[in-house]
């Protein structure tokens, strides 16, 4: 059999750029193979993407050297025409993939090219719709839909055209937990029925390792680290060395002293041989102290029976109320459209409530303009495209000094500290246009951490980021909390950073407030994450397959540990 994606010595530079991205990349994809890419960001992974779906050197301009064929034919012979004919790409920044004005539309856009008649038409929108539930937003404009809802219609664009190979992005970087399994389960559905070829980019490796990939890249600095089974990958200390982050059960074994074998199955907590593995993890769960929780401190924000609809009668939040505290670190959970995002606009005064209160030290916030709310409140919104506002990277993280009238000196000191916490220092004097979706989204949260606001509300903070700059920002967020005492609220769908960096949990689902917990216990309640779309952590699968009860104690007792890790890591540094 012929390989269907072929690189063979090549290397490629980018026009403006004094090294290669990626260099001497050899590497074999077959027809029907499921291939996952991983590594760092700005390791080449994404730039390997263009190559095979033709923005490499169409759009993208640079030299190249050595080969590569896509079909077993040479790109440039083929045209970006002729690439998009077999090659369907769901991209991780959806708005640059939107076309129609409606969601029907914008999946109908390569039917209309092909000249499909309008019944068959009909048929495949609404057949495809249904596949990734989108079926109820059909006539809703794509750039009014929520990050999930966007990611889903993206998908449903590209499927509904028959090609050779599906290159799908970082699929899951604004999907909520259940409906990025579905997602994954899906493509899974394509491979499957139609034998497509997969190749999927992805950060979140632990929900992607359950498409059942055939082969794993690991790409790193620009070249290929390794290739291999996802149980042979696991058995290797490659993911950690290059920065990525292991599935959680791995991590968890490693801590407890366990070698992992190939041969056990480690890619799949579900049927991974654990036998040997019991013992020891039993042993290092009793032997770790769980921390115990910080009392609360004073009420800084209460919400009070808020309701909010944006049409009269379709109501998306129902009598919310919750309290938070000063100094508190705590995430807000639920599925794509439960109305996280909705609560964060009502909380910056975006949006007025129907009824019900929102109180900042004991304060009405009905009067307050949304620029007073700003000087107390800061948002980093989901998508970075819409907080984005100046060309220049130093100019936007800058902007909120500038205009109350900061010193210069003292604007260039906060900016400065701001960009090298952020992973963005080396880019300080570069335009926002050269930046991957991922270095956007660090420039937005840089532009409100340099504000030092009382309370900062992230809507998905990590998305798109790898490990590196994972840690680097949460750990930067954590020293704030702990400093300076500044309340840190997260609307997230990363299930890891709510284990890991928040003390407590609010969870959304169809409108309504379904549990106020910690997140141990959010994440081994089986109805309450099947309900609110979340997915038990793999740290209840392990500890209810090794008998250790109850398994939301075997969370904390991971939380510590890592936790503990972490302030030993720093101190020696």
């Amino acid at each position: 059999m012929k390989p269907i994606i072929e690189f063979k010595n090549f290397t490629f530079k980018y026009r403006s750029q004094k090294e290669p991205t990626i260099k001497d990349i050899n590497l074999a994809i077959y027809p029907g193979e499921k291939v996952l890419i991983v590594g760092p960001s700005g390791s080449g992974k994404s730039t390997l993407a263009n190559c095979i779906n033709g923005l490499v050197p169409f759009f993208y301009k640079g030299e190249i050297e050595g080969t590569y064929t896509i079909s077993g034919q040479n790109p440039e012979d083929l045209g970006i025409f002729g690439l998009s004919k077999i090659v369907g790409t769901v991209l991780q920044d959806t708005d640059g993939q939107f076309i129609g004005l409606t969601v029907a539309e914008d999946i109908a856009f390569a039917l209309e090219n092909d000249k499909v008649p309008q019944p068959e038409m009909f048929d495949r929108v609404a057949k495809t719709a249904r596949l990734v539930e989108v079926q109820t937003l059909l006539d809703h404009a794509p750039g009014a839909l929520s990050g999930g809802q966007k990611q889903r219609v993206s998908m449903a664009g590209v499927m509904i055209n028959h090609v050779d190979i599906l290159l799908f992005d970082e699929p899951l970087a604004n999907l909520d937990p259940a409906t990025g399994k579905h997602a994954i389960e899906l493509i899974d559905e394509i491979h499957r029925t139609d034998n497509t070829t997969i190749v999927i980019i992805e950060h979140r490796l632990e929900d992607a390792l359950t498409c059942g990939a055939d082969r794993i890249v690991v790409v790193g600095n620009g070249g290929i680290v390794a290739d291999m089974s996802p149980d042979e990958l696991m058995a290797t200390n490659i993911l950690e060395e290059q920065g990525i982050r292991e599935p959680l059960y791995v991590t968890a074994l490693k801590h407890a002293g366990c070698r992992i074998t190939e041969e056990s199955i480690p890619s799949d907590i579900r049927r991974m041989h654990l036998d040997a593995y019991q013992a020891p993890v039993n042993a290092w769960f009793q032997q770790t102290m769980i921390a115990k929780p910080m009392p609360d401190h004073e009420v800084i924000l209460e919400v009070n029976g808020l309701n909010f609809a944006y049409q009269p009668g379709k109501p998306v939040l129902q009598d919310i109320s919750f309290q938070i505290h000063k100094g508190e670190m705590l995430s807000i959970v639920g599925k794509n459209g439960a109305g996280k995002s909705t609560l964060s606009n009502l909380i910056c005064g975006f949006l007025t409530a129907d009824s019900g209160s929102i109180t900042l030290h004991g304060e009405d916030l009905l009067p307050w303009s949304i620029k007073e709310r700003g000087e107390k409140i800061g948002l980093v919104m989901q998508n970075p495209n819409q907080m984005i506002s100046k060309p220049m990277i130093y100019d936007e993280v800058a902007l909120g000094l500038k205009v109350r009238n900061v010193p210069p000196a003292e604007i260039e000191k906060r900016v400065h500290e701001t960009l090298k916490i952020c992973g963005l220092y080396p880019f300080r004097n570069w335009p926002i246009s050269a930046l991957s979706y991922g270095q956007k989204k660090r420039v937005t949260i840089a532009s409100i951490l340099v504000m030092n606001p009382d309370i900062i509300i992230l809507d998905e903070p990590t998305a798109g980021q790898d490990y590196r700059h994972y840690t680097e920002i949460m750990e930067f967020l954590k020293e704030l909390n702990r400093v300076s005492g500044i309340t840190i609220i997260m609307i997230t769908h990363d299930m890891h950073l709510m284990l890991e960096y928040t003390d407590r949990v609010l969870v959304i689902a169809d409108g309504r407030l379904l549990a106020d917990k910690r997140p141990s216990e959010v994440l081994t309640d089986e109805e309450l994450t099947q309900k609110a779309y979340l997915k038990k952590t793999s740290l209840y699968d392990l500890a209810v397959r090794c008998d250790i009860t109850p398994p939301s104690d075997f969370v904390e007792c991971f939380i510590t540990y890592e936790q503990q890790n972490n302030r030993k890591v720093k101190e020696t540094k």
